[in-house]
């Protein structure tokens, strides 16, 4: 199946998980990445251009082949090309004794003429020429389009990376700011029985008015903060959708939970041993590879080049019967004042050749020291997720207390509110983590190859 049909097949498979998805079935995490997959614009570019690498090998692959060409002329002159005109004399005649010619006494009058050449003619050609030697163009010309072939793979795979951790990020920003929505409505709902107690507290002459003030002041601050979560959480959605492809619907809704963060050490693996596996490497390798055949492509238009062929050729002059010919054929090109120049071009190309060389050297560096951070940056993100669990534990524990001490009236409302507020702070602080860490593993898998 040729690019095009995958695309008509992929808005196909597009239309129909839209409607999937509006028909009110939650949204999976594997089916994000399999809609973005499928619809993201740079993986539709990535993969036509492997396409194109694909024909441009084929083309190159025409070379070792015969160059068969075919050539014709045919014309009608108003006036003969070429003209041969003789005098006229007396001509000796011949008794057949050929002592006599130089003494003939017998002559015959010859009249002056003029004849015409080429006043019209019907030319044909077709030829076939082999290429046998041509200093390793051919050969090395095929090598360096299937290694075009190879680069093409390498971005496909680099771009379905970025796409995929792109879908991560998205998806659980939605999931944990569905998350902190649920949290802020719970809080939103403990304010409120909280305001009925304090005012009726309040009516009993029990507190002062100042609590009931700063019960609604906070109460105002959490339904500001739940417009916030929820005006964030549709534009996320939205992104998402947009990111996947399928038109955004409000009721749509997330199945995959933000999953609970286990230990990272087993994922950890050593850099310099799958450096090799990630395609940002293969395609610095690819590059010094590019330059190397790119130098000897070059030494190839200083050798010599060989062919032979066959030709048929088809002739008919003014009125005379055409006649057909073939002939075989060898040719031999070497180039003689060209090497003072070619000398330079290939030290230039030498030098490209180094060049590629230090880069892919200091660039592996740099990918290696990218995983390591990426392993540094999981791992303290899982410490993350531990700080925020305790501290979340710590502040449930604040809040049972202040609020048994408000119960019993050995605190004011202030100490309760902070508490509750420390305990929807610590909530979305985990929230937060929980996402963080998800996508941090994520980046650290793809960037060691996985």
């Amino acid at each position: 199946m040729n690019i095009t049909k995958k695309i008509c097949a992929t808005g196909v498979i597009l239309v129909l998980a839209a409607g999937f998805v509006r028909a009110g079935d939650k949204l999976t995490l594997e089916e994000s990445k399999r809609l973005a997959l499928l619809n993201n614009a740079a993986i539709k570019n990535s993969l036509l251009e492997k396409e194109a690498a694909g024909e441009t090998r084929k083309a190159a692959l025409t070379r070792y082949f015969p160059t068969v060409s075919a050539s014709g002329t045919a014309f009608d002159a108003g006036k003969s090309l070429m003209e041969i005109s003789t005098e006229g004399g007396n001509l000796p005649v011949y008794d057949g004794n050929p002592a006599n010619l130089a003494a003939a006494t017998q002559f015959a009058y010859s009249p002056g003429m003029t004849m015409g050449l080429l006043k019209s003619a019907t030319i044909g050609m077709v030829t076939a020429v082999q290429p046998v030697y041509a200093g390793g163009r051919i050969v090395n010309g095929n090598k360096l389009a299937a290694l075009g072939e190879d680069v093409s793979e390498y971005k496909v795979r680099m771009s379905r990376n970025e796409v995929l951790l792109t879908t991560e990020e998205d998806y659980w920003r939605v999931v944990s700011l569905n998350d902190k929505l649920k949290t802020v409505q719970k809080y939103e709902e403990l304010l409120q029985r909280l305001l009925v107690q304090v005012e009726s507290a309040y009516n009993a002459g029990l507190v002062m008015k100042n609590d009931v003030l700063k019960v609604k002041l906070s109460l105002s601050q959490v339904l500001l903060n739940k417009s916030k979560v929820e005006n964030g959480r549709k534009l996320s959605a939205m992104a998402l959708c947009q990111h996947i492809g399928i038109p955004y619907d409000p009721s749509l809704e997330l199945e995959d939970p933000l999953p609970a963060s286990e230990a990272p050490q087993s994922y950890y693996i050593d850099a310099a041993e799958v450096l090799k596996t990630r395609p940002e490497y293969g395609l610095l390798a690819a590059s010094v590879r590019a330059e190397e055949l790119k130098s000897k492509m070059k030494l190839g238009e200083y050798l010599p080049q060989v062919g032979v062929g066959v030709a048929g050729l088809y002739m008919k002059l003014d009125e005379t019967k055409g006649r057909t010919n073939g002939m075989i054929f060898g040719t031999l090109s070497i180039p003689l004042s060209g090497w003072w120049e070619g000398f330079h071009v290939l030290s230039e190309q030498k030098a490209r050749e180094q060049i590629a060389r230090n880069t892919m050297k200091d660039q592996s560096d740099q990918l290696i020291l990218q995983m390591e951070k990426a392993r540094q940056d999981l791992t303290d993100a899982h410490k993350q997720v531990l700080l925020s669990r305790e501290a979340q534990a710590q502040a449930e524990e604040n809040l049972k207390v202040n609020q048994d001490s408000y119960d019993n009236g050995l605190s004011n409302v202030s100490d309760l509110l902070d508490a509750q507020a420390m305990l929807q702070q610590t909530h979305d602080q985990l929230t937060d983590a929980l996402a963080q860490y998800r996508v941090k593993l994520v980046y650290y898998l793809q960037v060691t190859g996985r």
